[in-house]
């Protein structure tokens, strides 16, 4: 049977909705605080905590002790990870009542994937890789391959909501499809894997 791949951030995750109040407790606006925190490549690739809020702390000219540092990610952290996308849990847990095999691939900080692999819905995946373990993130090459070698195939759909990603899973032999959303994602495996409307 063939692997089913997930992305987790905005397809098993909602939108951060942590983000205002991040804001607020840096004293700045959503859109001011915006502005730094979606630039999380070298986070995503295994920098650390410190280095990414040091950055956005330097973007917005302000001074960010360890304290603040650690309340921070913790906020952080809990948006993308307390609140998941209902549909989705529901088709993965679908899924895998099916036997289907099942793997995560994120770009994610090493610190996110360590609270991740513990949230009730992990125990599915098979397999849990996150960037911020690998220093290379979607779509470099070698995120491919090592997925693949740890999943001892390339056989696999995979799932993600942006299109960088999808092409360069594509351009890697995979089964690429851009993720929407859940409802969407089960009529497509319909034909695969047999009656998966809830």
């Amino acid at each position: 049977m063939r692997w089913i791949v997930f992305d987790f951030g905005e397809v098993i995750s909602q939108r951060n909705p942590a983000r205002p109040a991040m804001a607020a407790k840096l004293g700045v606006t959503l859109e001011v605080f915006e502005t730094a925190y979606w630039d999380r490549d070298a986070y995503d690739r295994g920098g650390s905590d410190s280095d990414y809020w040091a950055r956005i702390g330097s973007v917005l000219g302000l001074s960010l002790d360890d304290a603040l540092v650690r309340e921070l990610t913790a906020m952080d952290n809990a948006g993308w990870l307390d609140d998941p996308v209902v549909e989705t849990v529901a088709l993965i847990e679908d899924l895998a009542s099916l036997g289907v095999p099942l793997a995560l691939l994120s770009n994610a900080p090493s610190t996110l994937g360590r609270l991740a692999e513990k949230v009730p819905w992990a125990k599915h995946f098979r397999h849990l890789i996150f960037s911020g373990d690998l220093g290379c993130a979607k779509p470099d090459p070698e995120i491919w391959e090592h997925t693949s070698s740890v999943l001892g195939s390339s056989d696999v759909i995979f799932f993600d909501d942006r299109a960088s990603n999808v092409e360069g899973a594509r351009a890697a032999g995979w089964d690429a499809r851009l993720w929407t959303s859940a409802a969407a994602a089960r009529v497509e495996l319909l034909a695969e894997f047999g009656d998966l409307r809830p």
